[in-house]
């Protein structure tokens, strides 16, 4: 499928795609449908592949001769000029477990993971039913409530700033700087953006940079001290690469989740049926964030690098090339999921590429899960007639990082 003309020569593409097209933000499914039918594999430039069905999406993710992306790419998609912002940014995302290839990523992912076991993000779980309670406390049924600012994006952001320490009253600066940093794993097309991400990540840097010393010096019951204290055969973080990650765990576990969130409750609003059936059998709850995940994907895509010659579905991808996954492509393939533009909250099998796949998976799955299962489950019990205050939405304006500006709703 071609890229539109009408935006522009210089108009970015993604397989053909064009990640500014505002309908391919509105809907993309539709646009992944009509690829997937025409040319399942894609080959939109020399050294570009984009794969649009699950069964060949799954399989890089999961093959080993397939390593992170060339950050040297990032802001290509946009035509951006090779500047110093572009460059500190590339070096700075290339110090997290993110973009990174064994044995570093091992390393990282080993020191930063524990605090992310099932074990220890279980025992979160009172801290975040109370959170939920408390954020709908505060709603009130003689007005129009925006579940996006009001519920979806303040609960993870305080659920992260808690974990890493983070004064309470410095929880509105983590939401502006993970709004402005969120771009930076999306297509970027506007040197602007790569600016304000930057600055944001000079200012975020350096007030976690005191916290990291403070830390070293008299560790809490907290991530940060943690992270400071963590070894793994003697080996410990640096302080730009904990630095570095700990910007990444506020991005991703803030900027998706409450994405997850609004985007879960939106698709429960616009199918009642299957809203209904959960506030009658609130066991569903698990089964209904799975199925979000899978409906419309917090992340829509990611990439892989082959660092050898490899063949998919009988596509040879040469080392060096990159692969695109679609993850909205592919959790929408009817090849794996039945009628899969349903949204079906007892989806038998749902075995998503939500959270990626292989030795890059979603390090904060667990977490989203239990906050997703909770805020969504919480929110439907106590507001039983909860529904669409009318109009239409609107979809933040990037492509990668799927999301709502603003969910309006009459509880």
């Amino acid at each position: 499928m071609a890229a539109n003309p009408s935006a522009g020569r210089d108009a970015p593409s993604l397989g053909g795609l064009n990640p500014g097209l505002p309908e391919l933000r509105k809907n993309p499914y539709p646009i992944y449908h009509m690829l997937r039918t025409a040319s399942p594999i894609l080959q939109p430039e020399a050294g570009m592949w984009v794969l649009t069905r699950y069964d060949d999406g799954d399989a890089v993710l999961l093959d080993k001769r397939f390593a992170t992306v060339d950050l040297s790419r990032l802001g290509r998609a946009g035509n951006l000029p090779p500047t110093e912002v572009l460059k500190s940014a590339r070096e700075v995302m290339g110090l997290t477990m993110l973009f990174m290839d064994p044995p570093g990523h091992g390393r990282i992912r080993g020191l930063v993971g524990k605090a992310f076991s099932p074990r220890m993000v279980d025992s979160l779980r009172p801290r975040i039913e109370q959170i939920a309670a408390e954020l709908l406390s505060h709603f009130n049924s003689s007005r129009e409530i925006d579940l996006i600012g009001e519920f979806a994006y303040p609960l993870p952001v305080i659920v992260i700033a808690e974990m890493l320490g983070v004064p309470a009253q410095d929880r509105e600066l983590f939401r502006r700087w993970a709004s402005n940093l969120a771009p930076l794993i999306d297509f970027v097309q506007d040197m602007a953006v790569v600016q304000r991400a930057m600055d944001s990540m000079a200012e975020v840097r350096d007030y976690l940079s005191k916290i990291v010393e403070e830390r070293r010096r008299n560790p809490t019951d907290d991530l940060i001290s943690a992270l400071t204290q963590a070894e793994v055969q003697g080996d410990r973080l640096t302080t730009q690469e904990m630095l570095a990650n700990i910007v990444l765990l506020l991005v991703a576990g803030h900027e998706t989740t409450a994405n997850l969130i609004g985007n879960g409750m939106r698709a429960l609003l616009e199918n009642r049926g299957e809203l209904e059936r959960l506030q009658k059998d609130p066991g569903l709850i698990g089964g209904t964030v799975e199925e979000a995940l899978r409906y419309d994907s917090p992340i829509q895509a990611t990439g892989r690098r082959a660092n050898e010659d490899a063949d998919i579905a009988g596509t040879k991808i040469h080392k060096g090339d990159h692969a695109v996954v679609l993850i909205g492509a592919c959790n929408r393939d009817p090849a794996r999921f039945p009628d899969p533009d349903r949204f079906d909250i007892t989806r038998a099998n749902n075995e998503h590429l939500a959270f990626g796949g292989g030795i890059h998976y979603c390090l904060g799955s667990n977490l989203a899960r239990l906050e997703a299962r909770t805020a969504i489950g919480a929110l439907v019990r106590t507001y039983p007639k909860i529904e669409l205050a009318g109009g239409p939405l609107e979809i933040r304006d990037m492509f990668n990082v799927r999301g709502l500006k603003a969910l309006p709703v009459l509880v």
